[in-house]
């Protein structure tokens, strides 16, 4: 309620839209990251850590999605 006193709606929602894709692109990198190490130490399962490591990042981008959707419509409101 006090951020949307201060920037109205619209900069509460864009605010929201920005640390949604931030936490997002934070996921993922550290999905990708982890995938690349456990793909070095042990190679004979990359393809096990690399269908987990898509399944997780494809979990990542359904919930920002989720929240943009939120953000979007707390703009509309």
């Amino acid at each position: 309620m006090l951020l949307e006193a201060l920037i109205g709606n619209a900069g509460a929602g864009a605010l929201a839209a920005g640390v949604v894709a931030i936490g997002a692109g934070l996921g993922i990198g550290k999905i990708g990251s982890s995938a690349m190490e456990g793909m070095a130490r042990q190679p004979e399962a990359a393809s096990s850590i690399q269908t987990g490591m898509i399944i997780a990042a494809a979990l990542i981008e359904g919930v920002a999605l989720f929240g943009a959707v939120i953000a979007f419509l707390a703009v509309n409101k």
